[in-house]
């Protein structure tokens, strides 16, 4: 294998699934062992190639399927699966595992808007029964007597604490918080370009060059330097003949020769898409499809909020009452016109350059923290920027509006400040 794997993933993987191999006296092994962390790391990859190093072919779980127009159809299929998984350990006899890949997104609860449903309910309580009882594993309808085999569960997610409370507590599900070192990204992206010449100090050049990017951000680059050649390939042939050449063709596939992976040209790539996801960022637009976001009401750092819920809209005592409901004299008063505190506030930002700009939302995307764009203000002119504020304020009388401010080095919020509301 020329794959890299982390020593230290490699070691809590292989402990809990041997762990749970062994007839320790006196020790209760959890069953589950949940590998949680930020998007794009390689839990899964790392995970099956562990799999691979220790010479077995796990039973696989999608969080895809744990949801079905059918009620207790996602239940039912773990519990298949992991008697399939315990029936392959007794007739090849070699360990075997369930790997549910994305456990979250199938069965977590992001906020007050991600529907719970009766599978959802199900899929928790099924993983909790078999926590507690590996070797009494029925399935609907039918009742078998005899004990099965132990069988580890290995799950992947980004964030555990959307799932069900009792079933990630000690006892049941083992935490494993996956944060690749420098030295494992070194080897990870060693292994990515181990066919294309790099120099182990190219890769660590590259790799400290984009020192806050995953690991898939390093795969999904190798990838973007085979475009030029692919693009050179669609005019060569035509557009209009790339699906007559390329499926149920009698023809040779087309070769392509290894590209410039200087790490000159591979900078060069990166930066195009760290400028993209820059891109995005500014503009917000992860906002309209993800419930969680960062805020800031007076200018202070910015800090991760999920969406508020009712309840805490209307408490009082809730940090969100005072950030979205309660009255302040900055407000807005309704008919276009900015108040001093804003006007100050806006000169402030326009004397640290900032670009300025403005979001609205009527009550209901309010409540689940879904904004809608105006334009940003490229103009820094201080008379211009008020007279588009105010044009804004005027167009969504009747909804929420807040004042943006954007520090153009980083791209990245420095104010939110609702100066409206209806």
């Amino acid at each position: 294998m020329s794959y890299y794997i982390s020593p230290s993933f490699l070691d809590r993987v292989a402990v809990h699934i041997t762990k749970n191999f062994l007839n320790l006296p006196g020790i209760r092994v959890p069953l589950i062992l949940g590998i949680h962390g930020r998007k794009g790391e390689g839990k899964t990859f790392q995970t099956e190639l562990v799999f691979r190093r220790m010479g077995f072919e796990p039973v696989m779980i999608s969080g895809g399927e744990l949801e079905s127009p059918d009620a207790g159809d996602p239940a039912r299929l773990i519990r298949l699966r992991y008697r399939e998984a315990a029936e392959q350990i007794r007739v090849r006899g070699e360990m075997c595992a369930i790997f549910i890949n994305d456990l979250d997104a199938g069965a977590g609860r992001f906020d007050s808007t991600t529907q719970y449903t009766v599978n959802t309910q199900m899929v928790n309580a099924t993983l909790m029964n078999i926590a507690d009882n590996p070797t009494n594993v029925q399935l609907p309808g039918s009742y078998d007597s005899t004990p099965l085999h132990r069988v580890p569960i290995i799950v992947t997610g980004n964030d555990f604490s959307t799932l069900y409370a009792p079933l990630i507590r000690d006892g049941r599900m083992e935490k494993f918080y996956w944060e690749p070192s420098r030295d494992d990204k070194i080897g990870v992206v060693g292994g990515i370009f181990d066919s294309d010449k790099l120099s182990k100090t190219e890769i660590v050049a590259l790799v400290d060059n984009f020192p806050d990017q995953s690991i898939d951000f390093f795969s999904a680059l190798r990838s973007r330097i085979y475009d030029e050649q692919v693009s050179k390939f669609i005019h060569q042939i035509g557009i209009e003949r790339v699906s007559k050449r390329l499926v149920n063709t009698t023809e040779a596939p087309p070769d392509f020769h290894n590209p410039d992976f200087s790490l000159a040209r591979l900078l060069e790539m990166g930066g195009l898409m760290v400028g993209q996801q820059k891109r995005i960022q500014e503009m917000r637009l992860v906002d309209e499809y993800n419930q969680s976001r960062l805020f800031n009401v007076q200018g202070t750092a910015n800090v991760p909020a999920a969406a508020p819920t009712q309840n805490q809209l209307s408490d009082p005592n809730s940090k969100y009452y005072k950030a979205y409901v309660e009255p302040t004299s900055a407000v807005s008063n309704g008919q276009g016109r900015l108040s001093s505190e804003v006007l100050e506030q806006v000169r402030q930002l326009l004397a640290q350059g900032s670009k300025i700009g403005m979001e609205y939302a009527d009550t209901r995307r309010f409540k689940t923290g879904s904004w809608h764009s105006c334009t940003i203000i490229q103009n820094g002119k201080e008379k211009d920027v008020i007279a588009s504020l105010e044009t804004c304020l005027a167009e969504h009388g009747g909804e929420y509006v807040r004042l943006i401010g954007i520090d153009p080095k980083v791209k990245r919020r420095v104010v939110e400040t609702i100066i409206q509301r209806p």
